[in-house]
């Protein structure tokens, strides 16, 4: 399966990268610690070792020995995985759901340099995620030109051509999703080519297209709220780089067009699965934007600092997105979370991970409706917006699946295809 060829090939693959980075980085971490830092840094290779090496050998997953927040929580997820077991000894790393012991290694690398001060707060990942966005440099400025030039004339817009606006910036948003460092190992994944230009042609590769529901649930909350409430939207992200700009567009075009009120951003609060946005992503590409020589870019920065600054953009990270879990289980291991997003009128989840956490990861019929999938997981309406990278797919139409199979047995994973696939949540 495509999570033996995972666990086999890419995640040893990812461990030696991090190894690497941080052989690499060993004079910096002398130059600002001393002789301490290059003790912690011999530490956390050797751990990181023992790692691979566990994992190749498809040793026994072990508790958590860390003192973190949700160390508790993670040796609860294991004793849970021991019981599915039902006595077939431990859970190891060939032998359990893939979903767990993939989330599990980057809780690992984590402890890694978590447990191991001064350089306890380095993040492995960072480098590729830079090189992600440097690299998408002029698909960037294109999509901050697109967007800057098209803000001069948004209220002169009708609702027709709003709504294709949307719909584009969805599609950029969607395609974005393709620049994901855990699915090529961190190999070079940036946006080459101009991201508005092929969009007309992307659209049969959409599986699901669910735009125009997320188009009437906005004007129709617009509609619904009187003064005295806000239309609230969050997204929760996936990639730093490339897609997270286009994330960051799609969220001005929706207060600039006035379908919403505001916007909840949700990252991860430790470096995770490679390139996913933490605090310090999302900071930094505003930063890097707002410096720019370049006028379209630094403009999108400065307001989107300004953003921030009103409150009108919210970034937040919550341990939930760091744990294994699926998302049915959030109402009973995240209440504050899940009651958190019962307050926004819509959630857009970006990206494969999300996907597989809304649908419980397994092995459905393609035709097995989202609603269903989502096993009750219904804070409020919600959109997935995803390349596929993993084999979990529903809500497909009868035989769609069975026949993209039959001439490319690769669809699944090769992040082809995408979907904008909506819940209503009632």
């Amino acid at each position: 399966s495509f999570a033996y060829f995972t666990i086999k090939d890419r995640l040893p693959q990812i461990l030696t990268r991090v190894i690497d980075t941080l052989h690499r980085h060993k004079n910096e971490f002398f130059e600002e610690h001393g002789e301490k830092g290059v003790e912690a840094e011999k530490r956390a290779i050797s751990f990181l070792s023992k790692l691979r090496n566990e994992l190749q050998t498809d040793k026994p997953v072990t508790p958590l020995e860390d003192e973190l927040p949700d160390a508790a929580l993670w040796n609860q997820y294991l004793d849970y995985q021991r019981n599915l077991s039902n006595g077939n000894g431990e859970p190891s790393w060939f032998q359990s759901p893939w979903l767990f012991v993939e989330c599990y290694m980057y809780r690992r690398i984590h402890a890694a340099l978590a447990q191991n001060p001064p350089i306890d707060n380095f993040d492995v990942f960072k480098e590729g995620k830079a090189q992600n966005f440097f690299e998408s440099q002029e698909a960037v400025i294109t999509l901050c030109t697109y967007f800057q030039e098209l803000l001069k004339n948004i209220k002169d817009l009708d609702e027709k051509q709003l709504q294709e606006e949307l719909f584009k910036l969805l599609q950029v948003s969607l395609w974005g999703n393709k620049c994901d460092l855990s699915f090529s190992a961190g190999e070079d994944s940036s946006q080459k080519s101009s991201p508005l230009q092929s969009l007309e042609n992307m659209i049969p590769y959409i599986l699901v297209n669910d735009m125009e529901k997320l188009w009437s649930i906005l004007v129709n909350a617009k509609k619904r709220n009187t003064e005295k409430s806000n239309v609230r939207v969050d997204i929760i992200l996936d990639n730093a780089g490339f897609e997270l700009l286009s994330d960051l567009v799609l969220a001005d075009f929706l207060l600039s067009s006035k379908l919403a009120d505001e916007v909840h951003f949700h990252g991860k609060s430790i470096p995770w699965y490679v390139s996913d946005t933490t605090k310090h992503d999302f900071n930094w590409t505003i930063k890097q934007l707002q410096s720019a020589n370049h006028m379209w870019m630094s403009r999108c920065g400065i307001n989107w600092e300004g953003n921030l600054k009103k409150g009108v953009w919210v970034y937040r990270d919550h341990m939930f997105w760091t744990l294994p879990h699926d998302f049915s289980s959030m109402a009973e291991v995240a209440p504050d979370l899940y009651a958190d997003l019962q307050k926004s009128n819509l959630l857009l989840f970006k990206g494969d991970l999300n996907y597989r956490k809304l649908t419980g990861d397994r092995k459905w019929e393609y035709s097995v409706p989202f609603h269903q999938a989502l096993n009750k997981f219904h804070p409020a309406p919600l959109c997935s917006l995803r390349t596929l990278k993993s084999d979990t797919q529903v809500g497909l139409k009868p035989g769609q699946g069975e026949q993209i199979q039959a001439s490319e047995p690769e669809w699944m994973v090769n992040g082809k295809y995408g979907i904008v696939q909506f819940d209503a949540a009632l």
